[in-house]
């Protein structure tokens, strides 16, 4: 079974998102999707999310705590979750087409605009599930 560490990633109130690329063949092409990846055989997740991090934004993520699983036929997707902890000008986008950070109420939208593409784009699967759980947190507080 695949398994993915993924991480919401707080940013002054806002979540860091990357735009996946357009690239024919990926998982969510062109979708805003959460930093994070595949765990390669002997990974534990928290492995290999800082990989990960490291690969697509330049950052360890070392302040990320595991927040809840998901799994279904084809996957187990580990979310983790927590604070930026250096400023958003230090990371550089190696990995997919745009970066941004959204507030909860434009993620609920369903759609973020892309300043790169000069567009609104969907949200990918695993997002939009980090997003009922923020909505679900706020909600109860």
């Amino acid at each position: 079974m695949n398994e993915v560490a993924i991480a919401m990633i707080e940013c002054d109130g806002r979540w860091l998102l990357q735009l996946r690329d357009d690239t024919e063949g990926i998982l969510y092409p062109g979708q805003w999707a959460l930093f994070g990846g595949h765990l390669d055989p002997g990974e534990t997740p928290e492995v290999a999310l800082r990989r990960e991090l490291e690969e697509e934004i330049n950052w360890a993520g070392s302040d990320l705590a595991p927040w809840f699983e998901q799994r279904d036929d084809q996957r187990i997707r580990h979310f983790f979750r927590g604070p930026l902890a250096v400023p958003l000008e230090s990371l550089t986008l190696l990995e997919g087409q745009d970066m941004v950070v959204a507030a909860l109420d434009e993620l609920l939208s369903g759609s973020i605009w892309s300043p790169k593409c000069q567009q609104r784009r969907p949200l990918a699967p695993s997002l939009q599930r980090a997003v009922q759980e923020l909505k679900k947190e706020r909600d109860q507080a």
